[in-house]
C-alpha cells in the first residue's frame, strides 16, 4: 500500500522515488486536467460547492433536466436521471425492484453497487442459464457489469444471447464504460438495447470517464418516472449541480480525451509482444493479470499499477495495468519495454 498526499496523475511520488503511475479509473485524466478544472472553478462560483436540496422541492436548478437531456442523447436511451454517486444510483434500482413481484439474479463478477443485504451472485453463467429459465410466476430481473474485467460480457455478451431476454429486465452497470466505450462514449446502451429484452436499465457512475462525482440511470421515459416517484430518489441528495455543468460545458475537452486515449491504447497493442499475459477487453483501457510476481517486477522498475484486494481483504488479489488519456508516448513505450523484458526472461 502506498499513501500519497495529492491525486494521483500519470506519475506518483512515494518517499521520494517517483514511480510511473498505470492504476486507478480516471481514464480521461479530466480530474489533473487546468481546462476541466477551471470550468469546475467557475461553476463552483455559479451553482456553490453543493447542493443538498431534494429535487422534488419547490425551487429546482435548471441544470439537472438539462444534464439528463444531454446524458440520454449521447447514450442513446429515452430519458436518464442523475445521482450523487453511481452506488446510489444501483441502489435505487436494485431497491425499486426489490419487491415480492420481482425474481432477482446477479450475474458472475457483479458489482456490489447493484446488490442489496447478501445477494447470491452465480459462479458460472451456466447455473444462471439454468436458474433464470426455471419457470416462476415473477418477472426475473438480470443484473450483470458491462466491463466485468474478466472478459465475460463488453463488447459482445454472447453469454446473454443464450437467454430468454425478451422475458427478463436487464440491469446492466456500465461505469467502466461510459465515457469510454461505444459511439462517442456511449457505453453499451445502444448494443444491448439491441438485444431486445422485456425491459433495459443502464447504471453508472460519472466519475470514471467523465471525472465528475455523480451516477446516472438510463431507460425509458415510463422507467426513469417511477424511479423519479420513489422516496429512495426524493429523499437522496443530488449530484453538485457544479459538477453536472463542467461535464456539459467540457464536452469538446471530453472527446478530444478520448481520442488520445485511444491512440493510446493503440499505441500500447502495438508494442506489447505478448498479450497473452493479461484480460482485456476490446477498445478498454484496462489489462488485468492475477501475478503478484509480475506486478512486483513492475514496481521494482519504476511502474506501480492497481494491486489491491477488492472489494474486501478477503477476495482475491485484483491487479490490473490501466491507460490514461494523460500518459505520454514515452510513458507507454516505457511500460511495453518492461513488459516485454518480463517475457523474455520467462522463455
Amino acid at each position: 500500500m502506498f499513501t500519497i498526499d495529492e491525486f494521483p496523475d500519470r506519475t506518483i511520488s512515494v518517499e521520494d522515488k517517483e514511480y510511473l503511475y498505470f492504476g486507478g479509473t480516471s481514464y480521461l485524466s479530466l480530474q489533473t486536467d487546468a481546462e476541466f478544472q477551471s470550468l469546475f472553478i467557475n461553476n463552483i462560483k455559479k451553482y456553490g460547492t453543493a447542493y443538498s436540496a431534494s429535487r422534488k422541492s419547490n425551487i429546482r436548478i435548471s441544470i439537472f433536466d438539462e444534464v439528463d437531456a444531454h446524458l440520454a442523447e449521447i447514450i442513446g436511451s429515452e430519458d436518464c436521471v442523475t445521482m450523487s454517486s453511481g452506488y446510489l444510483a444501483g441502489q435505487l434500482v436494485c431497491n425499486y425492484f426489490s419487491q415480492p413481484d420481482y425474481q432477482l439474479y446477479y450475474a458472475p463478477n457483479t458489482h456490489s453497487a447493484l446488490f442489496r443485504n447478501q445477494q447470491e451472485i452465480f459462479q458460472s453463467w451456466m447455473e444462471l442459464e439454468n436458474a433464470i429459465k426455471t419457470i416462476t410466476d415473477k418477472t426475473p430481473v438480470l443484473f450483470l457489469d458491462s466491463i466485468d474485467f474478466h472478459g465475460d460480457n463488453y463488447p459482445q455478451y454472447n453469454f446473454l444471447k443464450n437467454l430468454p431476454l425478451k422475458d427478463i429486465i436487464l440491469v446492466v452497470d456500465d461505469s467502466h464504460g461510459i465515457g469510454i466505450t461505444g459511439e462517442n462514449g456511449g457505453g453499451s446502451f445502444k448494443f444491448v438495447q439491441s438485444l431486445a429484452t422485456k425491459e433495459l436499465l443502464v447504471s453508472c457512475s460519472l466519475g470514471k470517464g467523465f471525472g465528475i462525482q455523480a451516477g446516472a440511470i438510463f431507460g425509458t421515459n415510463n422507467m426513469i418516472n417511477a424511479l423519479k416517484n420513489t422516496q429512495f430518489f426524493g429523499g437522496a441528495s443530488p449530484a453538485t449541480p457544479a459538477a453536472l455543468a463542467t461535464f456539459r460545458d467540457a464536452s469538446s475537452l471530453i472527446t478530444t480525451k478520448r481520442i488520445q486515449l485511444a491512440e493510446n491504447l493503440s499505441l500500447f497493442l502495438k508494442n506489447i509482444l505478448n498479450r497473452s499475459l493479461f484480460v482485456y477487453a476490446e477498445g478498454h483501457p484496462t489489462f488485468n493479470f492475477q501475478n503478484e510476481i509480475l506486478a512486483n517486477y513492475l514496481e521494482e522498475n519504476g511502474i506501480i499499477v492497481t494491486n489491491f484486494r477488492y472489494p474486501t481483504e478477503n477476495d482475491s488479489l485484483m491487479s490490473r495495468i490501466v491507460l490514461s488519456a494523460s500518459h505520454t508516448n514515452e510513458d507507454i513505450l516505457k511500460l511495453c519495454a518492461i513488459l516485454n523484458a518480463y517475457t523474455s526472461n520467462l522463455q
